[in-house]
């Protein structure tokens, strides 16, 4: 199981120097992957196409891009461009995000995000292989070709409903999971997903689990920590399904916690329940921060 690392998208002035500084430590740290988020701070492509600038071996990747905002075509040239600057390192990750942020927010109508999706793979994959796209959807339409350079990047979804899952499994790289427990992956996720890649003739998907980590002496209090700092997630349907699923009450009962022995011994849970990588947004404080990223460099 490959081991990567959330960035945070800082703000101000200097963000993208310090999302620069903080890619190449995760890079000196030994890190396979970073991962930056897309929410309403920096545009996750642009950053990391800027900041990542230089930086010669890890792997970047978006998790998750929504895709409601963007026509396919505008973010397949964005992350063609993007992917380009990169060396051909880009990981692009999307999803159809949520009802309060699509509809309450930009307006869209969230109706049949499933089949949005779909329509919206149907442009957005030929022209990520530097092929034309020629489709007629009910809310995807697009005749085009695209120029850009930078062919060649992988396509993760935020794929957690069965459906979403087999699209992944058949016509994308993978799924990249969020609030996601080690039974749901291995009961639910890595069967559903792999059955479909295998039915398409497609190869073993990728399975990217994200979760909260913090190594300490004090899980209740931690845990507890994690149940305020990602109430969030925990109100948001597609989240609360999987903990629903995993008999999770909330974020803190899937957030990886505990001495290094305990948190070693859930890295190794996920890698046997099929996780290919682990993205590990550390949320630890002080000492327990300093001790969180040492365990993780030690398991590279």
């Amino acid at each position: 199981m490959r081991i990567g690392l959330y960035v945070t998208a800082p703000s101000g002035p200097d963000a993208i120097d310090r999302l620069h500084t903080e890619i190449v430590q995760a890079e000196r740290d030994g890190f396979a992957t970073v991962w930056l988020s897309h929410i309403f701070g920096l545009d996750a492509l642009t950053a990391l196409a800027v900041a990542g600038r230089g930086v010669p071996r890890i792997e970047f990747c978006t998790a998750v891009v929504p895709i409601y905002p963007r026509h396919p075509a505008a973010l397949a040239q964005q992350a063609l461009t993007a992917n380009a600057a990169l060396g051909g390192r880009l990981t692009l990750g999307i999803g159809v995000s949520h009802k309060v942020t699509t509809e309450d927010m930009y307006g869209y109508r969230f109706d049949r995000p499933a089949r949005h999706m779909d329509e919206y793979l149907s442009v957005l994959l030929p022209l990520m292989r530097g092929e034309r796209a020629d489709f007629d959807g009910e809310t995807v339409t697009a005749h085009i070709a695209l120029e850009a350079p930078g062919t060649g990047a992988s396509v993760l979804l935020a794929a957690m409903a069965p459906r979403m899952l087999r699209m992944a499994g058949e016509r994308a790289d993978g799924t990249v999971l969020w609030m996601t427990g080690p039974r749901t992956v291995a009961e639910h996720i890595v069967p559903t997903i792999t059955a479909a890649a295998e039915a398409a003739g497609r190869p073993a998907p990728r399975v990217v689990c994200g979760l909260p980590i913090c190594v300490t002496d004090d899980p209740e209090t931690v845990r507890a920590r994690a149940d305020r700092v990602f109430a969030g997630y925990g109100e948001l349907p597609s989240y609360r399904a999987m903990l629903d699923r995993e008999g999770a009450r909330g974020p803190g009962d899937v957030a990886i916690v505990g001495d290094e022995k305990a948190v070693s011994a859930a890295l190794e849970n996920l890698a046997a329940a099929g996780v290919t990588d682990f993205a590990a947004s550390v949320f630890a404080r002080g000492e327990e921060a300093a001790r969180t990223r040492a365990l993780l460099k030690s398991l590279l």
